[in-house]
């Protein structure tokens, strides 16, 4: 068993993050999801939420956090695909623009625009 897997993170307009990792975690349909080298094939649907990313020491032996809104999970052959709607990583989020967005979201009651800040703003506090 390898110990790291290849991780692409791609969102609709850009190539986010790619790299070696020895644990991701994301949130499916089917609830969290750690995974591992090694780990089985699978393909899933991604649910609005942070990605957790442990890198390798050859990348810096760090965490990437992202905040992920839809797309697609899938690993085969030790290579694990995010395809995501949108995604950001934590360090490209403005912590104060998405409380403002979060405070607007709920002062028109938007229930997307209010669950896309909040996913923001935990990307932020994990990294």
């Amino acid at each position: 068993m390898a110990a790291e897997l290849h991780v692409e993170l791609v969102a609709a307009d850009r190539k986010v993050w790619s790299g070696e990792a020895t644990l991701v975690v994301a949130r499916t349909t089917s609830g969290d999801i750690g995974v591992m080298p090694g780990h089985q094939p699978l393909l899933g649907v991604l649910e609005s939420g942070p990605v957790t990313i442990r890198t390798t020491s050859e990348d810096g032996g760090g965490t990437v956090v992202a905040a992920v809104h839809g797309g697609f999970i899938s690993f085969a052959d030790n290579k694990l695909s995010l395809l995501a709607e949108i995604a950001e990583l934590a360090d490209e989020i403005d912590a104060q623009r998405a409380e403002r967005a979060l405070e607007r979201a709920q002062s028109e009651e938007d229930a997307a625009a209010e669950r896309r800040a909040d996913i923001r703003l935990r990307a932020v506090a994990v990294r």
